[in-house]
């Protein structure tokens, strides 16, 4: 979990039994799962928290960029003629379908 192996462990776990007893070690170990489920917890929350704001900050620059696009000269033009083009094509589908 933190890099520590059964033998790390299990020395720890030894010294808090000599240090706090048989009837402590259950209060602690409750106590220290509590801790690492708030910790955990607490990075998920700011993991998603990080996503969250990268996903605006994402969204913010990708509306700037739409709105620049929109600002060039003659691209409101080339949009016509696209949607035109894809009228035509779609005609001649059905065309070609009726044939």
């Amino acid at each position: 979990m933190f890099g520590l192996g059964f033998q790390e462990i299990l020395l720890i776990f030894l010294i808090l039994f000599f240090l706090f007893g048989a009837k402590k070690l259950p209060e602690i170990g409750e106590g220290l799962g509590k801790t690492v489920k708030e910790i955990r917890k607490i990075r998920s929350e700011r993991k998603a928290d990080k996503e969250k704001k990268k996903e605006e900050a994402k969204g913010s620059v990708l509306s700037d960029l739409k709105k620049e696009v929109e600002a060039i000269p003659g691209v409101q033009e080339v949009k016509d003629v696209k949607e035109t083009i894809d009228e035509v094509k779609s005609v001649a589908k059905v065309t070609k379908l009726l044939r």
